[in-house]
């Protein structure tokens, strides 16, 4: 079955590329550039993953995931954050609660692999409760 993912960049040449690649992987993917509120837009989309670039026009992406992992209802979604600065990779881990990053520039097959990791990874813990 197709999962659903929802890509949070504020570059569209790097949305249109991740989105046909996890397209072409048999993905639903929903692409947005910024959203006011990430329960209100995860409560809509609904999506097995979140793909979040680091950079956004009015909030920092790691902020989101942040909120996204503390929150009971969003906690199980699994969030690849995507950054262009390596300290904010190195400093990720601890502060936000993301489940893989990405250095930017990145390959469309670190994405693709990373996303069917983390879904299949996801599958096996909702199994396990």
């Amino acid at each position: 079955m197709a999962k659903k993912i929802l890509i949070l960049d504020d570059n569209e040449d790097i949305l249109e590329m991740m989105k046909v690649a996890l397209e072409d992987e048999g993905h639903e993917v929903e692409c947005m550039t910024d959203t006011d509120d990430i329960y209100k837009t995860i409560s809509h989309i609904k999506p097995d993953l979140l793909i979040v670039d680091y950079i956004l026009t009015d909030i920092n992406g790691g902020e989101f995931c942040h909120q996204v992992k503390t929150n009971p209802q969003t906690a199980h979604i699994p969030v690849i954050m995507v950054s262009g600065h390596q300290r904010v990779l190195e400093s990720f881990g601890t502060t936000y609660g993301a489940d893989v990053f990405i250095a930017k520039p990145f390959s469309l097959e670190d994405i693709v692999n990373n996303v069917n990791d983390c879904l299949t990874n996801a599958e096996h813990m909702a199994h396990q409760h």
